[in-house]
């Protein structure tokens, strides 16, 4: 039997680069994977990926089961025809090459990103009501259909 030596790094996806305060499985993502890669990386340990629980640990999931919307790549959403970039313009400018975890600022990112993700749930059930009953979504739902 081979003994391989391996090596990596420890990284939670909210460390990564991201425009909208947090990092994300986006295109960041990526360009990561690639410079682990690279670099002769082959472990990349990302710790638990649920929902946070109390103090937005990772460590205290609501769900074992659950991934948490937080790592959702909105620019995706964008690109999908989920939702419109207005939205994400609006956003306040944060720090690309930083992630400020300090608790005013995760609670601003978060509220935000719970914002978005109610509005997405909303615009996607009202997509989804228009096509059972055969009629074309109108308003916001209209302007959020896919192509």
């Amino acid at each position: 039997m081979e003994d391989l030596r391996r090596s990596g790094i420890l990284l939670h996806p909210t460390s990564l680069p991201g425009a909208y305060g947090i990092g994300s499985f986006n295109q960041d993502a990526y360009h990561w994977v690639d410079f682990l890669a690279e670099t002769r990386q082959s472990l990349w340990q990302v710790l638990p990926l649920g929902p946070t629980g109390y103090g937005d640990s990772p460590y205290q999931s609501f769900s074992s089961f659950a991934g948490n919307p937080y790592l959702i790549s909105l620019e995706e959403l964008v690109h999908l025809g989920l939702l419109d970039q207005q939205a994400l313009d609006a956003s306040p400018a944060f720090p690309r090459d930083r992630v400020d975890f300090g608790a005013r600022r995760v609670r601003r990112i978060l509220r935000r990103q719970r914002r978005l993700a109610r509005r997405l749930y909303a615009l996607y059930g009202a997509q989804r009501r228009a096509q059972r009953r055969g009629v074309e979504p109108v308003g916001d739902a209209a302007a959020q259909s896919p192509a």
